[in-house]
This record gives C-alpha cells, sequence and structure tokens, in this order.
C-alpha cells in the first residue's frame, strides 16, 4: 500500500492549490485530473514497470507523475510554467526517481536530456497533453531520434479520434497519415470532463500509440511524402487533383509530372484526398519523385 496521500483527489487538489497560491493559466491550458483510478488505468494502459524509463510533459501538481513514479524505473518530467516548479518539488519530494525539468519540451535537446536515465530499458511517453498544443509536442517527440517505444497520451477526444483514424472516415486526415506513419494508434478509453479542476468544455481521450519496427509504407523521400499527404487535404471538399495543382503548380510542365505520376501510381486524380489509404500516397510519392528524377 502507498503510505502516501494521493495528489489527485478533489481535496487534497484544492489543498495543494491553496497552500501555493496558485491559479490557472488558460493560456497554457491547465487543467488538472482529481481521479486516482483513472491514473492508475493510464499507466496500466502503458504497461509501466521497473524496466520502464517515462518522459512525461506537463506534469501540473504531479498528480500523474507519481502514479509513473511508483511503477516505473524513473520519470523525466518537462514543465514550462516556473509557478509550479516549487510546487512540484513539494508534492513530489517522496519520490527520489522523478527529475523535472523546467523547459519548454519543443526546445529541449531530447536526446541531452534523457542521459539522466541511469540505466537501458524501453523510453515511454506518458502524459496529459495540454489541448492547444498537442500535435506539436507529439510530432517534436516523433520526429526526433528517441527510440519511443510507445506513447499513452490523454488529448481531446476530437484530436485522438483524428489521429486513429481511418481511410474514407471525415476525422482522417494528414496528422492520421503523419503519426500512423510511425506508430500504431488506438483509443484506449474515455476521460468524462468532470474529473478535472477546472473542467473543461469537451471530453478527453486516452490515446494509444506503439512505435512501430519499421514504418507502416517504404517511401522514397520522407519529407516529400509528408508534403503530399499535407497538400491532398488543405481543401477538404477538392479534388485531388485540385490540391495538387493549389500545392504544387498549374505550369504545363507540372500537370505533366502529376498527370504521369497518378497514372503510374494508378490513383484517379478526381478522388479526394481522405480516400486514399498510406499505401496509395506511398505509391504517388515515389512516382511523384521517380519522374522527377527523369
Amino acid at each position: 500500500m502507498n503510505k502516501y496521500k494521493d495528489i489527485a483527489t478533489p481535496s487534497r487538489t484544492q489543498e495543494i492549490l491553496k497552500k501555493h497560491g496558485f491559479s490557472f493559466k488558460k493560456s497554457l491550458g491547465q487543467n488538472f485530473l482529481t481521479e486516482p483510478n483513472i491514473l492508475q488505468k493510464i499507466v496500466a494502459t502503458a504497461e509501466i514497470d521497473e524496466q520502464t524509463n517515462v518522459i512525461e510533459v506537463g506534469p501540473g501538481i504531479g498528480a500523474l507523475t507519481e502514479h509513473l513514479a511508483r511503477a516505473a524505473h524513473q520519470v523525466l518530467a518537462f514543465e514550462i510554467d516556473d509557478r509550479l516548479i516549487p510546487v512540484l518539488a513539494d508534492t513530489l519530494s517522496p519520490y527520489d526517481n522523478v527529475k523535472v525539468v523546467h523547459n519548454d519540451i519543443l526546445k529541449v535537446n531530447l536526446q541531452q536530456e534523457t542521459a539522466y536515465f541511469d540505466q537501458e530499458g524501453p523510453i515511454k511517453v506518458v502524459a496529459n497533453l495540454p489541448y492547444y498544443i498537442t500535435t506539436p509536442i507529439m510530432m517534436h517527440i516523433l520526429a526526433s531520434d528517441l527510440a519511443i517505444a510507445e506513447m499513452v497520451v490523454m488529448m481531446q477526444r476530437e484530436v485522438a479520434d483524428r489521429i486513429s483514424a481511418k481511410p474514407g472516415t471525415k476525422a482522417y486526415g494528414s496528422l492520421s497519415i503523419a503519426v500512423q506513419y510511425y506508430m500504431e494508434a488506438s483509443t484506449a478509453f474515455i476521460v468524462p470532463k468532470t474529473v478535472f479542476i477546472p473542467q473543461p468544455n469537451v471530453d478527453s481521450a486516452i490515446l494509444r500509440l506503439v512505435r512501430r519496427e519499421t514504418p507502416a509504407v517504404a517511401v522514397k523521400n520522407e519529407k516529400e511524402f509528408f508534403k503530399l499527404t499535407k497538400s491532398a487535404f488543405v481543401l477538404r471538399r477538392k479534388t485531388l487533383w485540385n490540391n495538387l495543382l493549389n500545392t504544387y503548380g498549374k505550369d504545363e510542365a507540372t500537370r505533366a509530372w502529376l498527370e504521369t505520376s497518378l497514372q503510374q501510381a494508378e490513383i484517379d486524380p478526381k478522388r479526394r484526398g481522405e480516400t486514399l489509404s498510406l499505401e496509395e500516397f506511398a505509391r504517388l510519392s515515389n512516382a511523384l519523385e521517380m519522374n522527377k528524377e527523369k
């Protein structure tokens, strides 16, 4: 049994906030979870054990951090709000396997920071991500050279739906492709808005992302592949052809290059971007790249 009182109960959260005179900053998307059972479920979903090293983003007052500290080998938490650094020093004082870094996760060198981990083991990202900056944080971590085995992150339900969406659905877009290229995505469970202080306007979802051994599709040029997938969704109601012209240009040579590549990839230019699978985007990207070389 844990001998310390859980941070994440409504009464203890209010007690901590009052003790430190803390007020919420809307600009930082601060919503603190006050339900220990949900935090335990998050840790269980991430399959954290004493071999696991964990990166957390936005620990707040340490509600999730302490559950991670109890289960993991070490926890590295990044907090941008300087007002929370003394709060975390207080609430996490019972745990000697946690390091809080006062910095913006988007500005740190993750390779350098993770030198803190003193044993090899899987690195997992577990976090309640601020709604306003969920996507940039995820893409920053995915694009880093860090071998992240898994991410279990809380976010706005609508964003989780977009990330895990399948082709042909309304939610499917360039974000779905960008994440699913690296990871297998699935929604683990929904978190109601009623268990937060202050209460957000929408429900949240816990998204589980497991790193693929190799990317979902083989592409000749990753940068161009992502440029293509973004371009296909610029104007969702337009055809793939119109979106490609919009991005790459409308001159005769460009039109010929696009037409040839679409034919080779066996993709009808009248289709909409949301109907194309990752495999089809990869075929088209590789055809564009090959024909560019001629």
